[in-house]
């Protein structure tokens, strides 16, 4: 499978927002209930995150995006967010690929959170040389690196890639 991988475009933004809440709509079951909704994101949280700073790249396959990725400078970190392929290309590299040219584009060590139950994301990860980071640390870099409700934070984890636990040795 040829992939084309470029910066999302603001023209994307429609198309982006449907690989979102398709691949979403796959692992809904995963999500705490009272976290769940649908479209899982809003024309105004992606627009509120590229004011933010998430720079979107984009998997295209035959001129139709496939897949998503974002990637966010904060401090000493680079973040991935919101990670998504289409359900029924997921298994088929695009989320690699992705992952690939973040890895080769960030200028930090990364991190990225994900639902705790969401254990196909974490595998994936792992995988690809990403750790969790333990409980005790957990919740203290979800509150540095990430502006999200309480409830998520309870339900969350955060992986870290190599480069990151080289530098970066919690405090027991």
């Amino acid at each position: 499978m040829k992939l084309d991988i470029a910066r999302c475009m603001s023209d994307d933004l429609d198309e982006v927002l449907s690989v979102v809440n398709s691949a979403a709509m796959a692992f809904r079951d995963m999500i705490p209930a009272d976290r769940w909704h649908y479209p899982y994101m809003p024309r105004e949280e992606a627009v509120s995150e590229v004011a933010d700073g998430v720079v979107f790249w984009c998997a295209r396959l035959e001129d139709r995006i496939v897949g998503v990725m974002g990637l966010q400078s904060h401090g000493d970190a680079d973040l991935i967010r919101h990670a998504y392929v289409r359900p029924e290309l997921q298994g088929r590299g695009v989320g690699s690929s992705l992952l690939k040219h973040l890895e080769s584009v960030a200028e930090r060590p990364i991190l990225l959170g994900t639902w705790r139950a969401n254990t196909s994301a974490i595998r994936f990860y792992m995988r690809h040389g990403y750790g969790l980071v333990g409980e005790d640390y957990r919740e203290r870099l979800l509150r540095a690196y990430w502006t999200i409700p309480e409830r998520q934070i309870e339900e969350s984890v955060v992986l870290a890639s190599r480069a990151w636990f080289e530098h970066n040795q919690p405090a027991a």
